[in-house]
């Protein structure tokens, strides 16, 4: 579970809050016009709370359950998949699990009854009575007849026994609770195969390893085939399947993907020493496969790593035109984050301005699921009330090629890893250099990691918006730093936008030793403009001491700027339009007068 979130919306529940937050090790989220203090505040309540739930936290409100109730419910869909909710009144009294009963929120509601001196409303009847629930089984079990889960434990509650034969001979201690009796006349059968019942429950541990080696670029639909006539051959049900597993050359080959989500399990990968020890147990060793890949077996290989010295196979290699499979099986739950290693994620995060408000509910759940951050120091002190838990790479300013190979090769071991950057990743940021240190050809695996670009609010989106709409109509973007490129490539962009009547945003438009660039691009741009054209100035946008100011083009003076700014530059078309409070709105139309009045005539 990750670190809870504890929401507060007034004062009077700010003690019972921290208690609660020290409690569950939680985090304090206040809401910002009425509460100081807290690690983050907010200002949209309903949106905040949407924002953590969408990014699979733990929610503790201490308000009325309807306000949490009101704020979630467009989300709900899968009560699979669904994070812990709790809403606490203020006195610490009740503690009611709205959400995720089965997923931590009960347990974490007896703590904070415990740590307040309050009562948890525990609702799920088969929790309360027995301390489990046969519709949500721990990990590392499936129900292969949910249906049947109800049913049952309503008998149970109404007072019978249940008769549990476990087939499959691994460990079910988590059903020690029930009642039993032998010639009881519902059953729990625990079973690794393929089985019908409208009355026994069926249950299948996840027991069995499904070892794979295919070409590169196998057809997908190749594997899935030959492993569910494998799983047919050998008597064994795909619900008691624990994980795919293959050779880590093959960690980037979509077939292997393709499978495990067809199967619903994780994919894990084994280096050749390690599927290089089995080969005492291979069925079919190969030299030709020891040859290319360094071990004697990859698909036989992998399912025999996967079950461990006491497994056995079940199935030996099965060939199809492009691909392999061999299956073996357990004595025990396999527990797949114990297995090899995961195919290594790098998801290079734009973190928007820099408040939680400016960041995407994609971003933060991002940020969530790894275990890993790498950026700039700044950036990683932005995420600080997030951070709980997390492995920071903090890098100096400038270190731009060493914390994108770190994250790199942290991705390569296997590692879930956020590459941080504020505003959009892709603009000015880090995203290119990544693909730019593949194609170099550092380590070889870096190529078989998955990356994921996920796109944040850029400066120039923030000042837009908060000055009107000067991004309206054509523009274009240009960096001012020449630490990269050419300053006469950069001269000639300007010239090129100034011709072509743009918008233009300016990045790094000075530095502490870089200031005549400005001085240029202004005269180039005041060349094909007039002096008075609106341009908008912005500074440390969505952080604290932020500044926006919309001067003109002849007044803008690099004196008043560094790389905290960004400037927008208007396009002879753009307007200033005086605001009622003082101020002034920026905008540049896109032609819907003219459209009007073409269509008048």
């Amino acid at each position: 579970m990750t670190r809870p979130a504890v929401v507060i919306l007034g004062p009077s529940a700010l003690a019972a809050g921290q208690r609660v937050a020290d409690a569950v090790d939680g985090e304090l989220h206040g809401f910002a016009p009425r509460v100081s203090g807290c690690a983050v505040t907010f200002s949209d309540t309903a949106a905040h709370l949407r924002s953590l739930f969408a990014a699979g936290r733990p929610i503790v409100g201490l308000c009325a359950a309807g306000v949490l109730i009101r704020a979630l419910a467009p989300l709900l869909a899968d009560k699979r998949q669904e994070p812990p909710v709790i809403a606490v009144s203020e006195d610490g009294g009740t503690i009611v699990p709205l959400l995720g009963g089965h997923h931590g929120a009960n347990a974490l509601a007896r703590r904070i009854a415990t740590a307040l001196g309050g009562a948890a409303a525990i609702t799920t009847a088969g929790e309360g009575r027995f301390g489990l629930a046969l519709d949500e089984p721990p990990p590392g079990w499936r129900l292969g007849n949910p249906e049947a889960a109800k049913s049952l434990m309503a008998d149970l509650l109404a007072g019978e026994a249940v008769a549990i034969e476990n087939e499959a001979l691994v460990d079910a201690g988590w059903l020690s609770p029930l009642p039993t009796k032998a010639d009881a006349k519902r059953r729990i059968r625990i079973t690794l195969q393929p089985s019908q019942s409208e009355t026994d429950l069926l249950l299948h541990p996840a027991a069995v390893a499904i070892g794979v080696g295919c070409e590169r670029l196998a057809p997908e639909a190749e594997l899935i085939a030959l492993a569910e006539a494998c799983l047919a051959e050998a008597g064994l049900s795909r619900l008691a399947v624990a994980c795919v597993v293959s050779l880590d050359l093959k960690a980037a080959e979509p077939a292997v993907h393709a499978l495990a989500r067809h199967l619903e399990v994780p994919a894990r990968f084994f280096d050749a020493a390690r599927l290089e020890l089995e080969t005492p147990r291979l069925a079919t060793p190969s030299d030709l496969v020891f040859r290319e890949t360094g071990c004697h077996g990859v698909a036989e290989g992998a399912a025999l790593a996967a079950v461990g010295p006491e497994g056995r196979f079940v199935l030996p290699k099965r060939r199809a035109a492009r691909s392999t499979c061999a299956i073996a099986v357990s004595p025990r739950i396999i527990h797949a984050d114990e297995v090899g290693r995961a195919r290594g994620r790098l998801a290079i995060v734009g973190l928007g301005p820099g408040s939680a408000e400016g960041r995407t509910a994609e971003a933060e759940a991002a940020l969530v699921a790894a275990g890993d951050w790498v950026g700039y120091r700044l950036y990683l002190d932005l995420l600080s009330p997030l951070s709980a838990g997390k492995t920071l790479h903090g890098f100096d300013l400038g270190a731009e090629e060493a914390r994108v190979i770190h994250a790199l090769d942290l991705a390569a071991e296997g590692r879930n890893v956020a590459l941080v950057s504020s505003g959009d990743a892709g603009i000015y940021a880090m995203a290119s250099l990544v693909f730019e240190l593949i194609e170099r050809g550092g380590r070889a695996d870096w190529a078989r990691v998955e990356i994921a670009g996920l796109p944040g609010v850029s400066a120039m989106q923030v000042a837009a918006a908060k000055a009107g709409a000067p991004l309206g109509h054509d523009f274009c973007a240009i960096s001012l730093s020449d630490l990269l490129t050419p300053w006469p490539a950069i001269e000639r962009r300007l010239q090129a936008a100034a011709d072509a009547d743009f918008v233009v945003a300016l990045y790094n438009p000075v530095s502490q030793r870089r200031k005549s660039q400005l001085v240029r691009a202004r005269e180039i741009l005041l060349s094909a403009r007039g002096p008075e054209t609106p341009v908008v100035v912005g500074r440390n946008l969505g952080r604290a001491g932020e500044s926006l100011q919309v001067i003109t083009l002849e007044t803008l003076d690099a004196e008043n700027l560094d790389m905290l700014s960004v400037v927008l530059i208007g396009a002879s078309s753009t307007r200033r339009l005086a605001r009622p409070d003082g101020g002034d709105w920026v905008y540049t139309p896109r032609g819907y007068g003219d459209k009007t009045a073409r269509e008048v005539l």
